[in-house]
């Protein structure tokens, strides 16, 4: 059933998708300079019912408690404090490009300890910090998480992550990001997936837009362009004109391949050279029944434990040899698949063998 699903999937997709759809150049490429930044810090929640941090096993979130309090004049020297709705975390967030001081932007956070859940929490003030170590935004705010846990005495229900939750627009930024995009003189637009033949396309749909030659590619993930020879004088101009054109990508053949959900997703360049394929089920059964000999009584002896294993190999019978013709585009090699009744799973090992078997003309990647 799994396989006839997938088959059907990816013969829909195949209809639809015969042809690449021209996607919007903002889609396809970075363009230098608007880019975000993380940000992380390490912060305090509290207000939790119970589930926080096991002082106990998480001494450093002791210690950032005592610093907080000792900051309000609250002295903890020697004192037994040991609450149970407090628990560290992590904070980070991203600061979007050309993000200016006041604007808010949301963050996620995580916990660290052994807390249960942040259902309910409150995160204290904390600041958030760049690569340069800087500081740039400040978080707080109650937690949303997006998890439930119910616990008894022998058992505990977990559904969802109750220990990572986000703040929406829980963050300030208090600094900005030292970029002044209207000094720039070239525009260099990186590619987010790089090949040959899109960067060409890139080129020259920018070059027809200005109705000349302002953007040259460098090489398969990078095109530049002139600011000067676009006539409009603003970088910023610039970018707002051209990220809308529509540009065809092209796309490497790839069959991408995950173990451990048993799914397959293949491109529709994918091509097979002629090859056979069989595939057979073997199961493997080993029994041990040890047999305890025991001496006659009032014997002189000793218990004897002779050991007995029954062992059965079977092989379900297949579904014969289903042959690819040489050339097959992706339907065919899918339903080719599907004849031989096999599951996403029993797929997987027959496209690694087909690879290395040197008849699929495609990059075949394993997660």
């Amino acid at each position: 059933m799994g396989a006839r699903i997938l088959v059907a999937l990816f013969l829909a997709a195949m209809a639809c998708a015969s042809h690449a759809s021209p996607v919007r150049l903002k889609d396809l490429v970075e363009f230098e300079g608007v880019r975000g930044n993380d940000l992380v810090g390490y912060g305090l929640v509290v207000g939790l019912n119970g589930t926080g941090d096991g002082l106990r096993n998480s001494p450093f979130t002791e210690a950032i408690l005592s610093r907080i309090l000792e900051s309000f004049g609250v002295n903890l020297s020697g004192e037994q404090f040991r609450p149970k709705n407090v628990a560290a975390v992590l904070v980070t967030a991203e600061l979007p490009p050309f993000a200016r001081a006041g604007a808010r932007i949301d963050v996620t956070v995580s916990t660290i300890g052994d807390a249960k859940s942040l259902l309910g929490g409150t995160l204290i003030m904390t600041p958030l910090n760049a690569a340069d170590g800087e500081v740039y935004a400040v978080a707080q705010g109650s937690i949303i998480a997006g998890g439930a846990s119910a616990s008894g005495e022998a058992t505990e229900v977990v559904r969802g992550v109750p220990t990572v939750g986000t703040i929406p627009s829980g963050a300030r930024v208090e600094r900005e990001v030292d970029f002044s995009l209207g000094d720039l003189q070239t525009i260099r637009l990186a590619l987010r997936v790089p090949d040959f033949t899109t960067a060409g396309r890139v080129e020259a749909a920018v070059n027809r837009f200005f109705r000349r030659e302002v953007a040259i590619m460098r090489d398969s993930g990078t095109v530049e362009l002139d600011v000067e020879r676009t006539r409009l004088g603003s970088p910023a101009r610039v970018i707002g004109r051209i990220e809308n054109l529509l540009v065809e990508p092209e796309a490497r053949a790839r069959v991408v391949v995950d173990q451990r959900s048993g799914t397959i997703v293949m491109g529709e360049n994918v091509r097979v050279s002629r090859v056979a394929v069989s595939q057979g089920n073997l199961s493997l059964r080993i029994e041990e029944t040890p047999l305890a000999i025991q001496p006659n009584p009032f014997a002189d002896g000793q218990t004897v434990v002779v050991p007995r294993t029954q062992a059965e190999l079977e092989q379900e019978p297949g579904t014969g040899l289903a042959e690819l013709r040489g050339g097959t585009d992706l339907s065919e090699v899918v339903a080719g698949l599907n004849a031989l009744g096999v599951s996403p799973r029993d797929m997987i090992d027959i496209l690694k063998s087909i690879k290395t078997a040197g008849a699929l003309h495609a990059e075949l990647i394993v997660r």
